[in-house]
């Protein structure tokens, strides 16, 4: 596991468990809320360390 997190790649379904909301909302809000996403051919992942990060972020806002 590198330093800061892992590099792991979650799906929206992982990710949308991990934020505690639906996948289409998390399909619907991701960019307006400033989720770090990223295209993997035509799928959608997000980074597991990122979205650790973006979370922690919201908690100091």
């Amino acid at each position: 596991m590198a330093a800061g997190g892992s590099n792991r790649l979650m799906t929206p379904d992982e990710t949308a468990e991990r934020l505690a909301v639906s996948k289409r909302t998390l399909y619907a809000k991701w960019r307006e809320w400033g989720v770090p996403a990223y295209k993997v051919g035509k799928h959608l992942r997000f980074r597991e360390r990122d979205i650790d990060h973006w979370i922690a972020q919201q908690a100091c806002n």
